[in-house]
C-alpha cells in the first residue's frame, strides 16, 4: 500500500531557494509542502567543507522575515548559515519532511505525481528548488580513470579538509572560486600545489576590506536590477557564469602566490603514463587531484518534456515553465539575475513565484488529505 497525499504545492528541497518560496505561500494562505532529501534542514551546508565562509556578509544572508543573527558585515559560516535555515524553518512553521527523498515528477491530467520515498503527492504545482548539488552530478573528465590508483581522487563536492589527501604534491583542477579556495588552503597546509585552468577573472576589491560595505551595497543593486536575463550585459554574464564557473571572491591571484600556489592557465587535458597531463604537454607528478570542475545538470527523475537551454539548464522565464503549467524553478544560477544563486536572490524569486501560484486558476479538486491506494493503482 502506498501513501497518497494531496497539496496544492509540493516544493523539492528545503534549502533557503525552497524555504523562501514556502514563506511566501504561507503569507499569502496557500496550501503546500516541502521535501527534502537530507535529515535535517541545512544539512547541505553542513556537508560543505568546514572552513568555507560566505562570500557575502550577514547583512545579506538573510531570508524574508528574519534576519541572519550576525554582525551585518561578518561572513558567516556554513554551519552557521545551516543552523539559520533550520531556525527559520521553525520559527514559520513551514512543513518541512525530512529524509523525503524525490525520485521521480509525473503528468496526472492538469496535476502532478511526485514519487518520493515510498510516499505519494499530488499536486496541482511541483517547485523544484534542489539548486545546483542535489540531483546533479559532479563533473569529471572521462580521462580520470585512466590516472594511477596510487593517486588520490576528490571531487569539490567531497572535498572537507586537506586531512583527505595522502603525502605528496596537489594538482586543483578548475580555478573559479571552489578552486583557487580549495588550492590556497591546501598550499598552507604545507602541499606543494598547482592550480590549472583558465582564469575566470577576480573581483576588484577585498570582499572583508574597509570598501566592502560601499561595494556590496552597490553589488546588491547590480546583481539584482541590471544583471539580468532582460539586459545585454546580464545574459553575457549568465552564459560566462553557467559555462566557465563564477571569478575570484575571497582568494585572489596575489594571495594563492603568496602561499606558494603554482599557477598554470593551461587546461588539464589527458594522462600520461598514469600522471595528468596539461595543454601543453607537461605532466605532473602528482599524489592528489582535487577536480573543482562543477556539476552537470540530471532531470532525467523529472518524466516530463522538460524544455532546455542550450546549457542544460531548465527553459523558463523567473522561475515559470511555460509549456508544463504549474512547474517551477528557483535557486538556479542566473534563474532571472546574478543574484539568484546567492541568498540575496531567494527571497526575490521565491516571491515572484509564490504570486504565480497563487494567482494560477486551478479546476476544483477533491480536499488535501491522505488516503491509503493500492501500490497497483499509483503505478
Amino acid at each position: 500500500m502506498l501513501t497518497t497525499e494531496r497539496y496544492e504545492t509540493v516544493i523539492v528541497g528545503g534549502g533557503q531557494a525552497g524555504l523562501a518560496v514556502g514563506y511566501h505561500l504561507r503569507r499569502r494562505g496557500r496550501e503546500f509542502v516541502i521535501l527534502e532529501s537530507n535529515d535535517r534542514v541545512g544539512d547541505s551546508w553542513r556537508k560543505r567543507w568546514p572552513t568555507l565562509r560566505l562570500y557575502s556578509p550577514a547583512r545579506v544572508d538573510g531570508l524574508p522575515g528574519m534576519k541572519f543573527p550576525a554582525p551585518p558585515w561578518s561572513f558567516p559560516t556554513t554551519n552557521e548559515m545551516a543552523d539559520y535555515l533550520e531556525a527559520y524553518a521553525e520559527r514559520f512553521e513551514l512543513p518541512v519532511r525530512t529524509s523525503t527523498s524525490v525520485d521521480g515528477v509525473e503528468r496526472n491530467g492538469d496535476s502532478y505525481v511526485v514519487s518520493a520515498a515510498g510516499h505519494r503527492f499530488e499536486a496541482e504545482n511541483v517547485v523544484v528548488a534542489t539548486g545546483v548539488f542535489q540531483h546533479e552530478r559532479p563533473v569529471i573528465p572521462d580521462f580520470a580513470v585512466e590516472l594511477d590508483p596510487g593517486i588520490r581522487q576528490l571531487h569539490s563536492a567531497d572535498y572537507r579538509s586537506p586531512e583527505q589527501l595522502q603525502k605528496g604534491p596537489v594538482l586543483v583542477v578548475g580555478a573559479a572560486h571552489s578552486g583557487g579556495d580549495i588550492a590556497y588552503e591546501v598550499a598552507r597546509a604545507g602541499y606543494e600545489t598547482v592550480l590549472s585552468g583558465p582564469d575566470t577573472g577576480q573581483v576588484p576589491f577585498d570582499i572583508e576590506g574597509p570598501l566592502a560595505p560601499f561595494m556590496f551595497r552597490v553589488l546588491g543593486f547590480v546583481w539584482t536590477r541590471v544583471a539580468t536575463v532582460s539586459t545585454p550585459v546580464g545574459r553575457n554574464m549568465k552564459a560566462k557564469l553557467r559555462g566557465h564557473g563564477g571569478p575570484a571572491l575571497r582568494v585572489k591571484r596575489a594571495d594563492l602566490e603568496e602561499a606558494g600556489v603554482e599557477r598554470v592557465h593551461e587546461r588539464t587535458v589527458g594522462v600520461e603514463r598514469g600522471r595528468p597531463v596539461l595543454a601543453d604537454g607537461r605532466v605532473l607528478d602528482v599524489a592528489n587531484v582535487v577536480w573543482c570542475t562543477g556539476f552537470r545538470n540530471d532531470y532525467g527523475w523529472i518524466r516530463l518534456p522538460l524544455p532546455l537551454e542550450p546549457d542544460g539548464y531548465p527553459d523558463q522565464r523567473h522561475g515559470v515553465v511555460a509549456s508544463l503549467p504549474g512547474l517551477y524553478f528557483v535557486g538556479l544560477p542566473f534563474l532571472h539575475s546574478f543574484a539568484s544563486m546567492l541568498i540575496l536572490g531567494a527571497g526575490r524569486d521565491g516571491k515572484r513565484v509564490a504570486r504565480h501560484i497563487a494567482a494560477r486558476r486551478v479546476k476544483t479538486r477533491a480536499p488535501s488529505g491522505v488516503e491509503q491506494v493500492a501500490e497497483a493503482a499509483a503505478s
